[in-house]
């Protein structure tokens, strides 16, 4: 029996390291997730619709830049659009009717101008059986009536020609350039409608970077927006009690000024071990080899009693 228990002694102080006093919390700070809402555009600022401090709602108006400029572009990838179509349709279709009727109409008279042929070597013919003409009238006409009827066959073929489309890699190319130019438009329409930028999300406008009438290159943050979703608390947790905790365990969150303890929940334990960061000012912690560990609030209304940077201490929920 005293074997067994000094077998088990190691074990019960290994498990009272690996675990946090009762009542101890670990020191940490509010932290927020922020969203720096910019346009993929440069333009100048014509309107702000929201101050620092602000709380919006979700697709709420926060500014807009003048988009004379993208409303001429797409108005251009407009008319290239109507452009490509109309060629696209044009290609699917046969000659003008004017043009079909005019064909129509050298056919007829070619056919005409066959029928002389014919009748004229008829003639020739008779002539020649009675001994008036030599075989050589006779043979020309049938020289004649041979041109004439191929000029016949080469109107008609023609006019068939007229009855049909463009060849089809012609069709293919003009619908291609119309699926083209329509994509060009959707395009400078998204490009345009980018000049105005709404809330992505409901949260609080922490600061402006640019008032109406500044010019902004593109890609450059406007504004920056905290959700209540982005804010969590970041605290930092001995190597020694680092076992204790896992993801989604719950921890209850303390600072001066919150009122009751807020529940959240554990979202990330970094891998790596570091010192307790200088932002944390007690002496005694200061030197140990930690590691950072991230909680959500589980309630939305919790996370806004969270200010970033401001001080807080972490401890395991009972």
């Amino acid at each position: 029996m005293r074997l067994k228990l000094a077998c088990l002694a190691p074990l019960a102080l290994l498990a009272t390291a690996c675990s946090p006093p009762p009542g101890a919390g670990w020191p940490g700070y509010a932290f927020g997730d922020t969203l720096y809402i910019t346009a993929p555009q440069t333009g100048r600022i014509t309107a702000l619709k929201v101050e620092s401090g602000q709380q919006v709602a979700a697709d709420a108006p926060l500014f807009s830049l003048d988009a004379t400029y993208a409303q001429a572009v797409e108005r251009e990838a407009g008319a290239r659009e109507a452009s490509a179509r109309a060629q696209a349709l044009d290609a699917d279709k046969g000659r003008r009717a004017a043009e079909i009727a005019m064909a129509e109409a050298q056919v007829r008279e070619a056919e005409k101008q066959a029928e002389l042929a014919r009748t004229e070597l008829r003639r020739r013919r008779e002539l020649l059986a009675q001994g008036f003409i030599a075989r050589a009238e006779v043979d020309d006409g049938e020289l004649q009536l041979e041109q004439a009827e191929a000029h016949v066959r080469e109107l008609r073929a023609a006019l068939a020609v007229a009855h049909l489309p463009a060849r089809s890699d012609q069709r293919t190319a003009a619908h291609a350039l119309a699926a083209a130019a329509s994509s060009n438009v959707a395009q400078s329409a998204w490009l345009r409608a980018q000049m105005a930028q709404n809330a992505p999300a409901a949260g609080r406008v922490t600061d402006v970077f640019y008032r109406p009438g500044e010019w902004v290159p593109a890609g450059q943050p406007v504004l920056a927006l905290l959700p209540p979703a982005n804010r969590k608390a970041r605290f930092f947790v001995a190597e020694t009690q680092l076992g204790a905790l896992k993801l989604g365990a719950r921890v209850l969150l303390s600072c001066d000024g919150c009122g009751a303890a807020i529940p959240a929940r554990i979202s990330y334990i970094a891998p790596q071990a570091e010192y307790t960061p200088p932002v944390i000012y007690s002496n005694s912690e200061r030197a140990k080899l930690v590691f950072m560990v991230e909680a959500r609030p589980e309630q939305a209304g919790d996370a806004e009693r969270l200010h970033p940077g401001q001080p807080l201490e972490a401890r395991a929920a009972p």
